[in-house]
């Protein structure tokens, strides 16, 4: 590209100089003067005229890219979909082991003496912490001498031990928690919408008629036509509950209130008898509808069940899966503190310019919306990528 010359060069760093130091006092009809007739200049200009049109010629190459962004997004949606295949395949063989696991924990099957055999390495030895909670649990039950059976309020102790679900428990749901045999996790046939559904199996029980209940999330992998670069993975779109079987007097979803009202015009006073939704963990099978922030943190419950809770349930009930997390958890937030450190000493650095990368001023802005009119007049969609292209000839634009 030819050079401008010096002269040229002079007169447009002066011009662009004059517009830096244009006061945010100025009256809007004065900056849309200034900017026009600085655009008027600029775009006189056969070489920088020329370096917009080589720089469309580059924008038309970028949005090709995207396009190939947009086929590779549509093939990563086909490997999610084979991997939602291999989940379901591999399922099978973990299921048995599972049945085990459900077996031990409820009483049905004892482990030999060889399965029972455990030699952890020195790094995940039981914590003193752990030690000392057996220790006590022993001497309940030599205290109660009873012969326990299985392992009592497995699944709830898992449950009050994941502060996601713990934070979802209430007084009244424990006793019923204490009748949960298993939870499982069933795909959706191959050929079927992406789905899955959680499985709650319960002994009989006072509490409802139910052996089973359900919690079905529907799935999306594909990406979205309108935001096709967000595309991330299989996401849950929707859920479904169940209808609970609640017995008489014992839905914990449900409270009785009594109101006192006083009739206007008699004065009397009579009690109301109202009934009234209750926080249960049991609510979590009557998803709700609306807002979408509740909605996000069901789905958020569904996901963990599914991926941690369900495949990895006896270290979630010994805490060593939590410690894990919380050690994970701890490193991102000494990253994220260095962060913030770095950022306090760049503003206490003596050569910090607070002013690099402000906001454009008026005039700015509005010399940017003439260049871009100029831009469509060149068949370019984008209002950005000129101006940004345009930098290394304009340096008022570098915001």
């Amino acid at each position: 590209m030819a050079d401008i010359d010096n002269k040229e060069q002079s007169e447009l760093d002066q011009d662009l100089y004059d517009v830096e130091e244009v006061e945010e006092e100025e009256t809007g009809e004065e900056t849309k003067i200034k900017a026009r007739q600085l655009t008027v200049q600029m775009m006189q200009n056969p070489q920088i005229l020329a370096a917009l049109q080589e720089r469309l010629d580059v924008k038309r190459r970028v949005n090709a890219l995207k396009n190939l962004q947009v086929k590779c997004a549509q093939i990563e949606a086909k490997f999610y979909e084979e991997v939602h295949d291999l989940e379901r395949k591999y399922a099978v063989l973990y299921q048995p082991l599972f049945d085990k696991r459900c077996e031990t924990i409820n009483a049905i099957y004892e482990p030999t003496e060889e399965e029972c055999e455990w030699k952890p390495d020195e790094e995940d030895e039981i914590s003193e912490e752990l030690k000392e909670k057996a220790k006590i649990e022993d001497e309940k039950k030599d205290e109660e001498k009873e012969d326990p059976k299985g392992i009592p309020e497995f699944w709830l102790t898992v449950f009050k031990n994941v502060d996601l679900l713990s934070d979802m428990l209430q007084e009244h749901d424990e006793p019923i928690l204490k009748h949960l045999k298993d939870i499982k996790v069933k795909f959706s046939d191959a050929g079927q919408p992406m789905s899955f559904v959680l499985e709650f199996h319960l002994e009989p029980n006072e509490y409802f008629t139910n052996e089973m209940l359900t919690k079905t999330y529907r799935m999306r992998s594909e990406p979205d036509d309108s935001d096709p670069f967000s595309f991330d993975g299989p996401e849950i779109m929707g859920c479904t509950g169940c209808q609970i079987g609640w017995n008489k007097g014992e839905n914990v979803t449900l409270k009785m209130i009594k109101k006192k009202q006083k009739h206007k015009g008699r004065g009397t006073v009579h009690t109301v008898t109202k009934t009234v939704s209750n926080d249960s963990f049991f609510n979590f099978f009557a998803p709700p509808e609306v807002p979408e922030t509740i909605l996000a943190a069901d789905f958020e419950i569904g996901h963990v069940l599914r991926e941690c809770i369900i495949p990895r349930s006896v270290l979630y009930f010994t805490e060593e899966a939590i410690e894990d997390d919380d050690d994970d958890y701890d490193e991102e937030g000494e990253e994220a503190d260095e962060e913030r450190e770095e950022e306090g000493d760049e503003e206490n650095d003596p050569d910090y310019d607070p002013k690099k990368g402000s906001k454009p001023s008026r005039v700015q802005a509005a010399v940017k919306q003439d260049v871009c009119g100029l831009e469509d007049n060149l068949h370019c969609n984008s209002q950005n990528t000129t101006l940004i292209y345009l930098q290394p000839y304009v340096s008022v634009f570098s915001w």
